[in-house]
């Protein structure tokens, strides 16, 4: 059984750093490709940031707005993807979720990701 869990969200100040991490259990990680995505209230899921599968070195993708704040890696030793999140924003506030699946390359929408973990909330406060 597939599972992913996230943790590391919280309450941090604008200007501030979080580090997600997010854990895969029941799957060869190494094969699959992982989104980041996050959901405010009120609004639609939203594509974050994506890394590619694979042993060496992998390909990343990031939605504009947060280019040059946040990094995607993976450590697949420990079925583990991470997102660095620098120079947060009170806009950043959000549920955020990591997806996995093996077909997709860098997908940006939800529906190209089979599973997802349960979500972590940050919150950015002014």
């Amino acid at each position: 059984q597939v599972q992913l869990v996230e943790s590391g969200g919280g309450l941090v100040q604008a200007g501030g750093s979080l580090r997600l991490s997010c854990v895969a259990s029941g799957l060869t990680f190494s094969r699959y490709a992982v989104g980041w995505f996050r959901q405010a209230p009120g609004k639609e899921r939203e594509f974050i940031a994506a890394i590619s599968w694979g042993g060496g070195i992998s390909i990343t993708s990031y939605t504009d707005s947060v280019k040059g704040r946040f990094t995607i890696s993976r450590d697949n030793a420990k079925n583990t993807v991470y997102l660095q999140m620098n120079s947060l924003k009170p806009e950043d506030t959000a549920v955020y979720f990591c997806a996995a699946d093996r077909s997709t390359m860098l997908g940006e929408k939800a529906y190209e990701y089979e599973h997802w973990g349960p979500g972590t909330q940050v919150t950015v406060s002014s």
